[in-house]
């Protein structure tokens, strides 16, 4: 379990726009179409990785809890699925299905959107205010496998509260870490 830190992208960058398949509708999805919202949580995810297993509890509250004030929470998996079968479509959907999440989980195949994003691990959490503009980047809270530590989300708790609330983001932020994104 190498622990990669994400790359923290630019603050202010807009989010790159994207055409994905949703796993579990089938249908694809065109960022674009996602308008009306306070706020877009991208985060890059997988099945396997222990980290995202560790937080993933928490990241479903949250996308369930602030969906109703207008966040659009979108799970984004890129991994190469030659090499980590378990992260493909039939299993992110199983998962997705199985676990009941409150968002969209996309599979990025070509791997062109994660290098859009400058994506290096999962999770990788950027939080983009109503404009698309990148105004967090970075972890959900301290805690890492084996830490000892509570899965709280506070960090990115914080920021979507703060841009939900007509606020900026605190601007120190703390970069995810997670296992490497599995490039082809």
């Amino acid at each position: 379990m190498a622990a990669t830190p994400s790359n923290m992208l630019a603050l202010g960058t807009r989010a790159p726009d994207f055409r994905l398949p949703d796993v579990v509708s089938g249908r694809i999805l065109h960022f674009d179409e996602l308008s009306g919202f306070e706020a877009y949580l991208i985060v890059f995810m997988c099945n396997h990785c222990p980290y995202v297993v560790h937080v993933l509890d928490e990241l479903l509250r949250i996308a369930a809890e602030y969906q109703p004030r207008g966040l659009c929470t979108l799970g984004i998996s890129a991994n190469d699925v030659s090499s980590y079968p378990q992260d493909g479509p039939a299993e992110m959907k199983a998962l997705a299905t199985e676990r009941r999440f409150p968002f969209p989980y996309l599979y990025d195949e070509t791997q062109e959107l994660a290098r859009a994003y400058d994506a290096a691990c999962t999770p990788d959490f950027y939080l983009f205010d109503a404009e698309r503009k990148l105004v967090y980047r970075g972890r959900l809270d301290e805690s890492r496998p084996g830490s000892g530590l509570p899965v709280t989300g506070h960090d990115l708790r914080n920021a979507i509260e703060a841009i939900l609330s007509g606020q900026a983001p605190d601007a120190v932020q703390y970069p995810s870490i997670g296992c490497n994104i599995k490039w082809k």
